[in-house]
């Protein structure tokens, strides 16, 4: 097995650690201290070590464990460490390689391309830097810095580290005038005693730190100097350089020692998979951002999109998360953010931000199949139906979840039947809609909570009735909260014959299968919420409503090829509110040609085309569940040849007589119906 050590003292260091972790290689990964350490995810393949190691002991070390490959990925300013890397991997006849920290988005932010890169020699060339800030400066060391502070007034922001601490306490007034913001260690705050900053004086944090942070940290202590190293892109230091515009607080730089030549972190990659053999596995973690607001994030959805070398999600998303100048691509379907990872190879930590919570109707569900090569990890958030309910103090789980948003949904049927339900809305026109769709189902007296723009400073969370709210206007981030006091949905199937018109204008009777009987038929279809069913020659829409009923996460198409019988489907349709079925007019088979493939299909008038029906229905699904009634002793025999034809693995034919009383003065009879067969037959 080949054997890397990597001197990973730098963020670029941990990324390099983490790409060879799981890999078939042997790593040692060498930091200077306990908490370097911690940063760090010890596996099987990798040891850390975090002891702090002379010329001569790393040499010892390197002729030990025979490395094939030292990458040094120390600071920048880290020069001795460097030069003693060098010199031990030269005296143990190690391979070298330096990784060189990138700073092509600080050239870009400042708008000098050569500025403070690695190749610029002289302080005269750094110089240039001033000039994009007023009465900034820029030196070669700290002693230089020290020297200039010595001579200007004003609190000063020290962000160097503690090693150096004790250099800058020949500035005057040091103990009044000097802040240090060190890493929370007991080593840097003993650090900061002896070179006589004051406790109070001592900002203990680990970074990334924003630019609100920084300003905040500006303000809070009133300085008139920061004092930074040039810490490149992912050391943080763009931030500090909005920090210092934005406030008016002069920024004074150490300048970069002249590194030696290496590669970049993408070169770096490139090498290590072409001489080891390893695989560039990018990490990405999809977080749920919550309802939107900052403050609402998860601590562990903060730190991913912080620590993430790029962002990917919607603008509208990506505008109030991240770091200052942090990579951001926009892209919203699965197939778009899988091709930003796949096109950005030069990135190995992405970071996708959904909305809510990433279990809750999130595109995470579409995304991930796409992503499994990769190292995925799955944060959830706060979801819009949490955060609406603790606002209105409600309880939400007996609260049933539905999107309307971007797809068709029977939402009446859900409110019938529930008394709570949480629906996600989209569109300028989504609540309206919403509204009239339940107005139109009879249910303009639920009551709906509206909230718009949640979390956000626009907050607003509306109640009324469906009909009071039909016409109100509501922003297009808004969803919706509908309580229903006496759901009264039926959840058995057999409705009454009389809540379905039979009756036009003209007198003319449509015929219906009737309850008894469409009661069995349906209990016969075996349906489940998300069958996909036919009802041919469906009459006055009796059998298609039950059904669509039923399958509330299916569909129905209702199959009729009379002109009146398609107007009572409507007025049918209309009047129980039922979204999920779709009137189709024509004779089958044709007339379901277009239609997708159905899992169960209700024969009940096939005007003497019941073969090419079910030839038809086999070829759209040959394990289509088929119910069909017949009453006529021709349909009872065509049916009965088509079942011994087709061979169906599964067959049942039921005689049943229906006998319902009657008045007659006093007594009641019984009266016959015609009897009628039900045939059913499936293949499995």
């Amino acid at each position: 097995m080949f054997k890397i050590c990597v001197f990973a003292g730098t963020t670029e260091g941990r990324r390099i650690v983490s790409f060879l972790a799981g890999q078939g290689v042997e790593v040692t990964a060498c930091v200077a201290t306990e908490y370097g350490k911690e940063l760090i995810n010890e596996s099987a393949n990798v040891t850390v070590s975090d002891k702090r190691m002379s010329c001569d002991e790393m040499e010892a070390m390197m002729k030990v464990k025979s490395f094939d490959l030292v990458v040094d990925a120390t600071h920048p300013y880290a020069a001795l460490v460097t030069e003693n890397i060098q010199r031990a991997c030269e005296n143990s006849g190690t391979e070298y390689l330096r990784l060189l920290r990138d700073d092509s988005k600080v050239k870009e932010v400042l708008g000098k391309e050569k500025l403070i890169s690695e190749e610029t020699e002289n302080s005269d060339s750094r110089e240039k830097f001033a000039d994009n800030f007023e009465e900034g400066k820029v030196v070669n060391t700290i002693e230089e810095a020290v020297e200039f502070l010595d001579s200007t007034e004003g609190n000063i922001l020290l962000t160097t580290g503690s090693k150096d601490l004790h250099k800058f306490s020949a500035i005057k007034n040091f103990s009044e005038r000097v802040y240090a913001r060190v890493l929370p260690m007991e080593d840097s705050l003993k650090l900061c005693k002896e070179a006589g900053v004051k406790p109070a004086h001592i900002i203990g944090m680990q970074g990334p730190f924003s630019v609100d942070m920084n300003m905040a940290q500006l303000k809070a202590i009133s300085a008139k100097w920061l004092v930074s190293k040039d810490g490149g892109s992912t050391g943080g230091f763009l931030e500090k350089v909005e920090a210092s515009i934005n406030t008016g607080v002069k920024l004074l730089i150490i300048g970069r020692p002249v590194q030696s030549k290496g590669k970049s972190y993408e070169e770096t990659l490139k090498l290590l998979c072409h001489r080891f053999g390893l695989i560039v596995r990018p990490k990405v973690t999809i977080v749920g951002i919550g309802p939107g607001a900052e403050k609402y994030m998860t601590k562990g959805v903060s730190e991913a999109i912080n620590e993430a070398d790029c962002l990917i999600g919607a603008a509208r998303m990506l505008e109030s998360v991240g770091r200052q100048n942090q990579e951001r691509f926009f892209a919203i379907a699965p197939d778009k953010i899988e091709s930003c990872i796949r096109e950005n190879s030069r990135f190995s930590n992405f970071c996708v931000v959904m909305s809510g919570d990433t279990g809750f109707f999130s595109g995470t569900k579409k995304l991930l199949p796409l992503l499994k090569d990769c190292e995925v990890e799955i944060l959830s958030g706060i979801s819009s139906p949490v955060y609406l309910c603790s606002k209105l103090g409600m309880s939400y789980e007996d609260i049933k979840m539905v999107s309307t948003h971007g797809r068709n949904h029977n939402i009446a049927a859900d409110v019938k039947a529930n008394r709570k339900v949480f629906a996600l809305v989209g569109g300028e026109s989504g609540i309206c809609d919403l509204c009239s769709r339940l107005v139109e189902a009879g249910l303009e007296d639920v009551r709906v909570y509206v909230g718009e723009r949640l979390s956000y400073k626009e907050e607003k969370i509306t109640t009324g009735k469906a009909g009071e709210l039909l016409n109100e206007s509501f922003d297009s981030l808004s969803v919706a909260l509908i309580v229903n006091e006496s759901p009264n949905a039926v959840v058995t199937h057999g409705l009454p014959d009389e809540v379905f018109h039979r009756n036009l204008s003209e007198g003319e009777v449509v015929p219906m299968t009737k309850m008894e009987v469409r009661a069995v038929s349906i209990s016969k279809l075996q349906l489940t919420a998300e069958s996909i069913c036919y009802d041919i020659g469906a009459g006055t829409g009796s059998v298609s409503l039950e059904m669509a009923l039923m399958a509330k996460n299916g569909h129905v198409y209702a199959i009729e090829r009379k002109e009146k019988a398609v107007e009572l489907l409507k007025m049918n349709q209309s009047s129980m509110g039922i979204e999920n079925m779709t009137i189709v007019a024509g004779a089958a088979p044709e007339a379901m040609e277009e239609l997708p493939p159905p899992t169960h299909a209700f024969l009940g008038g096939t005007s003497g085309n019941a073969k090419k029906i079910i030839t038809s229905l086999l070829a759209k699904n040959p394990k289509v569940r088929i119910v069909a009634t017949a009453i006529a002793l021709e349909s009872i025999g065509e049916l009965t040849a088509l079942i011994k034809d087709y061979g169906f693995s599964e067959t049942e034919i039921i005689s049943m007589t229906v006998a319902k009383d009657r008045s007659v003065g006093s007594y009641h009879l019984m009266t016959g119906q015609n009897p009628i067969y039900i045939f059913t037959m499936q293949n499995k």
